[in-house]
């Protein structure tokens, strides 16, 4: 093949004439193409056109294709659905037609749809009118004016039909009289497309073979009537709405006295009344006309009641009250034997009220008595707990005098035992203390915060638990709750020393569980538990699990007078105990509302860390027993304390008036004789020489005595006194 390169360029020629021919050559072509470029670009253009066009006009008779193609698989699915649909209608059709029932379907608009040839059957007139696209109003007008219809009595065509679309409009289902004594149960049930299915059943069997059976069973009825009612102990009389006899029994017979021959079916009520009014006399408001027009009245009748006292003797109740068709039923009831018992026992009541009333005043007599007794107790315990504690304080003081003084080991440790001894005596002495005063049920509830308290019980417990190396703990609270300071102090205090003391080793624990309104204390121990059976008796005076242990160690009483405090301040008490591994007692308080003033009374409480030098001062000491006075000085000189001894409180006025020395601080008994009390003595020493730091000594626990001592904002250190007490007191200074 000879390209264009050939001819135009000689290879004979030398390049730079084949490089001019080029250039020459290619300059013309340049021309040509400039002059050419604007008609070329637009037949370019209509090509470019041309082959887009063929391209869709290619795409689209595709797409006609596939449609034609769609179209006619659905015009061949459309044929087999109507093929389906026929079949549907057809197989539809003859399962109407199956139904042993008279059917049709009226769609949603109350048009007839279809029916089978059972449908109306039993009307035959109306059957010729039935059609598709009879309105259902139509249908109803043309059974209302069925000759085969039986209407009820009093009621037209018209009635009857405004009753039959009340029932369409209600889709009930009913029964429908036809001649001949024949009846029709129509039952209407809507589609889910809001039409209406109406069946039509012939029940005429069914109805005549219920009607013989109610003949029968009202038969059988009578019969089962007739023999309850000879069967009551009551006298029964049954009249119909006209006051005719229809019904009656043997006893009624035999309470008024009345010839077989009388009471017979259609007796009127006169005939009863004069046999109820012979021998006998009504004994009630209604007379006898009254009683007459009550039972021939045709208004509704009330219940009546009455009575008739035949000359016999024998008194009859009579109950009349009205039946539900009108007529009414009369009961006769012989309570002669009732009445002579209510007489009898009128005259034994009689006799009984003059022996209760003999009783009552022998009682009330008792009553006075026992409290007598009680208020003699009452006053031998307040007695008791100053003049029993008043020599117990002296002994403790001089025995714990001694034993810090005694250099002989030996003699030292029976001192000890003896201290140990009288504790003992107090810790049961103050047992019975509490026991009296929970018998008095005298409490105050306030608010109580938990923080100071068990601060306290903290510093009270401690010592005891690290002497048996066991780990108490105590967690802090700063919750106040409602009861009484004295009591809750006394209820921790019984638990967490039963926890220590029954407890060998581990751990006793304290905390608070916060409840909705209210705390729940826990006392948690590691001792050996307690059975089941023994979780009621411990609760009671006396008694101690483990029967063997010395009386050092209590009475049995820690835990009852838990229990009743905890009944009279109205904290629930409970008991968990697993034998072997330990015991929870709780208590649940209310929580009071952190901003209500609250207060607790911690004479007693040692602060921590509290120490110095107790040298160089003066004590003055008010106390009448001269032996527990004597025992307090001797534990304050022990610490290096000058001590001031007066038996009263005037004496110990005109005794610093005298010296012109003030002392350093006060131990003043509250019960000094005759004279000026505690209280005043130490609020007569404020007003004449200034505040000094004070405490009141007593046995009395009561409300009143606690009360003064916080309102003269004096603390109290209760007998018998501690020597660890009266240490802390002297060596912070108050």
């Amino acid at each position: 093949m000879t390209r264009i390169s050939d001819w135009l360029i000689d290879p004979a020629d030398n390049p730079e004439r084949n490089t001019a021919k080029l250039l020459t050559i290619a300059e013309v072509l340049m021309r040509q193409v400039e002059q050419a470029s604007g008609e070329r670009g637009v037949a370019y253009e209509q090509f470019q056109r041309a082959a887009l066009l063929e391209d869709r006009v290619r795409q689209r008779t595709s797409d006609l294709e596939s449609t034609l193609k769609i179209l006619n698989e659905t015009n061949a699915r459309l044929a087999e659905a109507n093929r389906a649909a026929e079949r549907a209608s057809r197989n539809l059709a003859d399962a109407i037609e199956a139904v042993e029932e008279g059917f049709a379907l009226f769609d949603a608009s109350e048009i007839l749809v279809m029916y089978n040839s059972r449908f109306c059957c039993d009307l035959q007139d109306v059957r010729a009118t039935l059609r598709p696209g009879l309105p259902f109003a139509d249908y109803i007008e043309a059974c209302s004016r069925s000759r085969f219809l039986a209407l009820p009595k009093g009621e037209g065509p018209a009635d009857w039909m405004a009753t039959r679309m009340q029932r369409h409009r209600t889709r009930s289902v009913f029964q429908v009289a036809l001649a001949g004594d024949r009846w029709l149960q129509v039952s209407e049930q809507p589609t889910s497309d809001g039409g209406t299915v109406v069946l039509q059943t012939d029940v005429t069997e069914i109805i005549r073979m219920e009607r013989s059976e109610r003949g029968r069973m009202l038969d059988d009825q009578a019969r089962l009537i007739h023999a309850t009612l000879e069967h009551i102990n009551q006298g029964i009389c049954i009249f119909d709405a006209a006051g005719r006899l229809v019904g009656w029994n043997e006893r009624l017979r035999l309470l008024l006295d009345i010839p077989v021959t009388v009471l017979r079916t259609g007796t009127g009520f006169d005939t009863l009344q004069r046999w109820m009014q012979r021998d006998g006399e009504l004994l009630s408001s209604i007379t006898p006309s009254e009683l007459f027009s009550w039972a021939v009245q045709q208004e509704q009748r009330p219940p009546l009641f009455l009575e008739i006292r035949r000359t016999s003797g024998v008194m009859l109740v009579v109950f009349a009250e009205e039946t539900p068709d009108r007529g009414f039923v009369m009961s006769f009831s012989d309570v002669t034997r009732e009445r002579l018992a209510i007489q009898a026992m009128q005259r034994a009541n009689a006799s009984l009220e003059a022996r209760v009333a003999a009783r009552t005043e022998d009682l009330r007599a008792a009553l006075a008595d026992a409290e007598r007794a009680n208020s003699t107790r009452a006053r031998f315990v307040a007695a008791a707990s100053h003049d029993l504690l008043q020599p117990l304080s002296a002994a403790k003081l001089f025995v714990a005098s001694a034993r810090d003084e005694t250099e002989d080991e030996r003699a030292g440790g029976t001192l000890d035992k003896a201290h140990k001894a009288l504790a003992s005596v107090e810790a049961i002495l103050g047992a019975l203390l509490d026991i009296s005063r929970l018998d008095e049920a005298v409490v105050e509830i306030s608010p109580v915060r938990l923080a100071p308290l068990f601060s306290q019980l903290t510093d009270e417990f401690a010592p005891m638990a690290e002497r048996k190396g066991l780990r108490l703990a105590i967690l802090p609270c700063a919750l106040t709750v409602f009861s009484d300071p004295t009591y809750l102090r006394r209820i921790l205090q019984n638990l967490i020393s039963n926890a220590i003391r029954y407890t060998r080793t581990g751990r006793v624990l304290v905390g608070p569980r916060r409840l909705p309104g209210g705390v729940r204390i826990e006392v948690h121990d590691t001792g050996p538990g307690i059975a089941p059976e023994d979780q009621r008796a411990i609760f009671r005076e006396f008694h101690r699990l483990n029967a063997s242990a010395s009386a050092s160690e209590g009475l049995g009483l820690g835990l009852a007078i838990v229990e009743r405090a905890c009944a009279l301040l109205g904290h629930r008490l409970t008991l968990h105990s697993t034998p072997g591994r330990g015991t929870c007692f709780a208590i649940e308080l209310e929580q009071a509302p952190a901003r209500a003033v609250a207060s607790y009374p911690c004479g007693d409480a040692i602060e921590d860390g509290a120490t110095g030098d107790v040298g160089d001062r003066i004590a003055l000491l008010v106390e009448n027993d001269e032996e527990l006075r004597h025992a307090i000085s001797l534990v304050l000189e022990r610490r290096g304390i000058t001590v001031l001894e007066v038996a009263s409180g005037e004496e110990a006025l005109e005794l610093v008036d005298e010296m012109g020395i003030v002392p350093d601080l006060y131990l003043v008994d509250q019960q000094l004789g005759d004279g000026l009390t505690g209280i005043e003595t130490l609020t007569a020493l404020k007003l004449r020489h200034g505040d000094r730091p004070a405490r009141i000594i007593t046995a009395d626990r009561t409300p009143s005595v606690r009360d003064a001592c916080a309102a003269a904002e004096i603390e109290i250190i209760y007998k018998p006194l501690d020597p660890e007490v009266l240490d802390a007191f002297v060596t912070r200074g108050g």
